[in-house]
């Protein structure tokens, strides 16, 4: 069963109006990091909206934004096997 440690993500990386946002989620005794993507948009009415579609001249903003998530990922697995490593 996954259960959400957070309320709020761990971070969030935007890029005009693109945002990926890390999630710590634990399963078991693991930790599981997770990214959600959205871009947010107002409607004709002027209603904020968000959708998780993108077009073609947001994707490299969709790019950037997961690419600073997995190295913010790939950062914290390695801060916890140093912390590991140290403990043994």
């Amino acid at each position: 069963m996954m259960e959400k440690t957070n309320t709020a993500p761990l971070h969030k990386f935007k890029a005009g109006n693109v945002t990926a946002a890390l999630w710590e989620n634990r399963i078991g005794t693991d930790t599981l990091l997770k990214v959600s993507l959205q871009k947010r948009f107002q409607d004709r009415e002027g209603n904020w909206k968000s959708s998780g579609s993108f077009a073609r001249n947001e994707i490299p903003l969709a790019v950037y934004c997961l690419t600073r998530a997995f190295e913010a990922i790939i950062q914290r697995q390695n801060e916890q096997s140093a912390r590991k490593s140290e403990d043994e």
